[in-house]
């Protein structure tokens, strides 16, 4: 099987296309995609840092540079939780509030662009095939050995 013939290629080519691009776009107004996203996921009474690490699917070590980076940046502050001193809490300064603003305006403008240049069929089909293919994905266990596994 060619590599242009898996599912999994056409995923990473269309993915790392549509990250290129917000990129770009987000690099206009000094920020990335990624702080974008964390951006868009901060919610106004404050997010848990454990919830916006399960968002992103990061690891803590990669969450906390992005997290000085964004308070360096003064795009955010954290507060610890005053019942729980382990939980800590990420807020949005008014900075952060116009960069986030931004953010969901490019998301908004991206959605509306695809909206108009495929059907709602095809809108809709892509969107059912996105989650099963999610669903196929976490169930998936390989039935592949590798040579360590054979030899025991």
């Amino acid at each position: 099987m060619k590599q242009q013939e898996t599912i999994d290629y056409f995923l990473k080519v269309v993915w790392q296309n549509v990250s290129n691009a917000y990129n770009q776009i987000a690099s206009e107004f000094g920020i990335t995609q990624a702080v974008g996203y964390m951006l868009i996921n901060i919610d106004k009474d404050g997010t848990a840092v454990s919830k916006l690490a399960a968002l992103l699917g990061v690891k803590a070590t990669s969450l906390s540079r992005m997290l000085n980076n964004m308070e360096e940046l003064g795009l955010i502050y954290r507060e610890t939780s005053e019942g729980d001193k382990r939980s800590v809490k990420v807020f949005l300064t008014d900075f952060g509030r116009e960069k986030r603003q931004m953010a969901r305006d490019v998301v908004i403008s991206f959605n509306e662009y695809l909206n108009e240049n495929l059907t709602t069929h095809e809108k809709n089909n892509l969107i059912a095939t996105l989650q099963k293919l999610n669903k196929l994905t976490l169930a998936y266990t390989s039935t592949i050995e590798n040579d360590e596994q054979k030899n025991k």
